[in-house]
This record gives structure tokens, C-alpha cells and sequence, in this order.
């Protein structure tokens, strides 16, 4: 299969991409601006693509003050960017089109406060993502009222009329022909506003996130669900990463909107058109992740842990994850308890290691979830620790070079989320693993349609059965797990995130040839 910058090409489409997260980030440090890159095999595939083509603009929402002052600056017009280790603003004379200096165009778009914070921190987070996560105790939770419809109107739509806006301009710049790729559960209602004015753009929409069966979506009000799909409905392709949420998409239109669907052709029928839901699991870069892995830096990390935790023959669990409810965190740590006590021969033997990034703190169930993780380390460790070495080794920190090093030398890897879109840390450990580490499962992740034949699988709401999942996976030989961890790392080194784009792009080339 032809390369995705290749494809790209052939495919004779200027692309305008769309995430609410830009790939770079502005700041002003000491006086003077400075500007990070994204992390995440997403940022590095799209930025890879957009900054191979002869035409292309990432349009993401200012997130910084630095941010905003870099788009007024601009007037609204494309920054280009030279995307090396340290991205900067491209010089006039770098921008100007022949000089062989590959620049990436981004457009920020600076929304009102007050919109941003409905759009965001209400609707879309948690909202959506705990309807769309199944986090939501439907005998007390939701209760929405008229906060919620105004957040709604005011903020959810309005920034997505916002966004929409800003991609008819960058489409129209372009004759009105262009490969539009929107990403995630924050603009359900640009694509249908892009076809009014555009409808020769093609339109792609990528879900990162679960999507659920209809009766999930049944606990938003009638005519707020109706226009998210119908939303969405005006692109080309609605991608998943798991022919179970493209198929669960596709029974909402039927279900919800009454329209035909054909779940052998994964289509639905809207008006003249034929939408497509497609299946895309999202992976890694290995090759940037392996070098990584490889660096002084997380070697001197590696050494450092491997003494805190692998001394005398211990082994250590892992896990590396947002403070989200959806991760499951609680339970986890609730059958690491379970297992130490069933089995005290383990106690003093094996240590759990856990890498937490605060999350979404302005959320007040995600504030009393940190509470509860605290919660019940204190009552493990407070009952383990042996020689003043607590069983659970918990750090509340953003590390990822550290996270990679410990990836290196975990024995089992624990992943129990309660829903995942994909879950990607289960394939970047797999990928750069020194021990033969055994990946503990969920069988409610994205991953698992991929990788779940060569892990131990936990089902996410019985403790007694996680707590007996890694003790089998502790106690496994170096022989089974050397076979089910080098068959997972093959399965994630032919299926990196280079294939995951490339395969989108065929299917539209397809789309634009039938």
C-alpha cells in the first residue's frame, strides 16, 4: 500500500484538519516566546502528513495566552510553522513557496472565555464523555436542567458554528475542494454546516472515544442527541477504532433517527447520500518510541528504578494513566489489595507502580476520584508495608520518559478501564518491553479487539477476577510470556500508527473513484 503522503497526493485534495488540541503549543518563558510539539503518535502521523503536502492547514482552538496573542498577531490568517525538534514560525522568506523548507499551516482559533468553558468543561467534558464512557449512575446521574441547555446552545454549538466557520474560509481558499479530517466528540456539529457551503469537500470525522448503543444516548434530551448524529451524519466516513462502536453508531441512526442502515456494508442511507462508518484502530510510532526507549535519558531512568523496584528478585505491576474515573483506577488498586491478601507469599515481593496524570480538575467527579484513589493506597499500603517499602508506589506526575523507562521493565502491565476508545499505553508498552512484560487487559478497551489473544484479560467491575488475572499473570513462565509478549509487540509494529492513516486515506481515494 502506497504511503499516506503518497495517497494524499494522488488523491489531488488540498486537506484541512481539525482537533480542539493544536500539534504545537505557545508560551512565553523568561521574557520570550517559546513553542512546544504535541506528544502522541496522533500529532506525529497528521503532522508528518500535513507537512509533506503542497497544501495543508491544522486548525485547532488557542489554548494559551501566548496562543491568542500568536493568532491575533496572524489577523486569522495561517501561521506556517517549521516543524523541527523545537517548532518555530517560519521567516517570510521560509514561507514563501519553492525554498525547500517543509512548513506546517495552523490556524488558531480564539474563542470567547465564557463559550470555551461551556463548550468544554460542561458539555463536552463530562457530558459527553461520561455518556459516551458509560460513567454515569443513572438512578442519581445526570441531572440536567437549564445550565445544561444553555451550555449547550451557547457553548457547544456555538464554538462548533465557530470551528465550522473557520474550515468553510480555509475550504473556500481552496476553490471549495479540499479532504476535511475533523477528530473527537468536541465538533459533532461542524460537518453537517461544512456540506451546507462546501458540498464538494469531502468529509471524515474520527472518533477517539466509545461509542455506545442507542439506550446510552437515550439519557441526553430528544432533540440535543438528534442533532449531535445528524451532525455527524453530514460527513463522508464516521471512523471508530472497533467494529463495535462503528456498529453501535450505526444502530443509533437507525434507532434514534429512523433511517436505513446496512450493517454489511456499514453504511446509512441520509437523503441521496450513503454514509460510511469504518473501522481504524489508532496505534503508535514505534520507531520514534523505540529510539526513545533507547536514550541516555530513559536509560538513566531505568537503572534508577530498577533499583527501587527489582531488587532481590521482585517484580513490579504498572500502570501509566489519567486520573478519569473510566480508568478504573479504584478497583485496580481494590484487586492489587485482594491479591496480596489471598496470596501473602507475595507480599514484600511484588511492588505496583503506578504513573497517575491529574486530570480534568475543574470536574467535580474527577476531584472526589483522586480522593478515592489516595483513599484506598493509604489502606493498602497502611496494611503491606514491609521493612517501610509500601506495596503501592503511587506518583501523581506527567513523566513520560520515566513512564517509557518503566515500560522497559515492568513484569505485567495493568489496563482495567471501564471503556477506552484504544487505550495506547498497552501498546506502547508491549512495543519496547525488556522482560517479556504480560499486558493485563480490559476487555472494555479499544486494544483489546487487537490484543486481547495474547494478554490476560480483566473484566473491569469483578475484583475477585483482576486480583486472580494477575496472579496468573505474576506467576506465568518465562516461557509463555516471551510468546504472548513478542506475538503482541508484532501485532503492534505492523499495525503502527503510519498503516492507521495510511489505510484512511485508501478509503477515501476509494470513496473519490466509485
Amino acid at each position: 500500500m502506497p504511503d499516506a503522503t503518497t495517497t494524499a497526493r494522488r488523491l489531488g485534495l488540498p486537506v484541512v484538519l481539525l482537533s480542539h488540541r493544536a500539534p504545537v503549543s505557545f508560551r512565553r518563558e523568561g521574557g520570550r516566546r517559546t513553542a512546544r510539539r504535541g506528544a502522541g503518535g496522533l500529532v506525529t502521523a497528521l503532522v508528518g502528513l500535513a507537512g509533506q503536502l503542497d497544501d495543508a492547514v491544522w486548525v485547532a482552538a488557542a489554548s494559551t495566552e501566548e496562543d491568542i496573542a500568536v493568532a491575533r498577531e496572524h489577523e486569522g490568517e495561517d501561521i506556517p510553522l517549521v516543524m523541527e525538534a523545537t517548532p518555530r514560525i517560519a521567516t517570510a522568506e521560509e514561507a514563501a513557496e519553492g525554498t525547500g523548507t517543509p512548513c506546517l499551516g495552523i490556524r488558531l482559533v480564539d474563542v470567547e472565555p465564557k463559550a470555551h468553558e461551556d463548550f468544554y468543561t460542561v458539555v463536552a467534558n463530562p457530558l459527553l464523555w461520561f455518556v459516551q464512557h458509560g460513567l454515569y449512575g443513572l438512578a442519581t446521574s445526570p441531572v440536567l436542567g437549564q445550565r445544561e441547555r444553555e451550555a449547550f446552545e451557547e457553548g457547544y454549538v456555538k464554538v462548533n458554528e465557530q470551528f465550522a466557520e473557520t474550515i468553510i474560509s480555509e475550504v473556500q481558499a481552496r476553490n471549495g475542494r479540499a479532504l476535511v479530517m475533523l477528530h473527537d466528540y468536541h465538533f459533532y456539529l461542524v460537518a453537517e454546516r461544512v456540506r451546507e457551503t462546501c458540498p464538494d469537500a469531502v468529509i471524515t470525522h474520527f472518533v477517539h472515544i466509545p461509542w455506545p448503543g442507542p439506550d446510552a444516548w437515550r439519557v441526553l434530551p430528544k432533540d440535543v442527541r438528534e442533532r449531535l448524529l445528524h451532525g455527524l451524519l453530514g460527513n463522508d466516513v464516521v471512523a471508530f477504532h472497533t467494529e463495535r462502536f462503528a456498529r453501535n453508531f450505526l444502530l443509533c441512526a437507525q434507532e434514534l433517527l429512523g433511517l436505513a442502515v446496512d450493517l454489511t456494508e456499514m453504511t446509512v442511507q441520509v437523503g441521496a447520500r450513503k454514509v460510511s462508518a469504518r473501522t481504524y484502530p489508532i496505534s503508535i510510532d514505534v520507531g520514534s518510541l523505540e529510539e526513545l526507549a533507547a536514550s541516555p535519558a530513559v536509560r538513566e531512568r531505568a537503572e534508577v528504578l530498577e533499583a527501587e523496584l527489582c531488587s532481590e528478585g521482585q517484580q513490579f505491576l504498572l500502570r501509566v494513566d489519567r486520573t478519569d474515573p473510566s480508568k478504573n483506577i479504584v478497583r485496580g488498586f481494590l484487586a492489587f489489595g485482594l491479591l496480596l491478601e489471598q496470596h501473602p507469599e507475595l507480599v514484600g515481593k511484588v511492588r505496583f507502580l503506578a504513573f497517575l496524570q491529574p486530570s480534568r480538575l475543574d470536574v467535580p467527579e474527577y476531584i472526589d476520584y483522586v480522593g478515592q484513589i489516595g483513599a484506598v493506597v493509604a489502606r493498602v499500603n497502611a496494611k503491606y508495608t514491609r521493612e517501610g517499602n509500601g506495596p503501592i508506589d503511587l506518583r501523581l506526575q506527567e513523566d513520560f520518559p520515566t513512564a517509557v523507562a518503566a515500560y522497559t521493565l515492568c513484569d505485567v502491565l495493568m489496563v482495567n478501564s471501564i471503556a477506552d476508545g484504544m487505550n495506547l499505553v498497552a501498546k506502547e508498552a508491549v512495543a519496547v518491553t525488556r522482560r517479556d512484560a504480560v499486558l493485563a487487559l480490559s476487555e472494555s478497551t479499544g486494544a483489546y479487539e487487537e490484543l486481547g489473544a495474547f494478554a490476560v484479560t480483566l473484566h473491569p467491575f469483578d475484583v475477585q477476577q483482576q486480583a486472580d488475572a494477575l496472579y496468573t499473570a505474576l506467576t506465568m513462565s518465562r516461557e509463555e510470556r516471551r510468546g504472548l509478549s513478542s506475538a503482541a509487540a508484532r501485532v503492534v509494529r505492523e499495525n503502527d500508527v503510519k498503516k492507521w492513516l495510511d489505510v484512511q486515506l485508501a478509503d477515501v481515494r476509494a470513496l473519490l473513484e466509485r
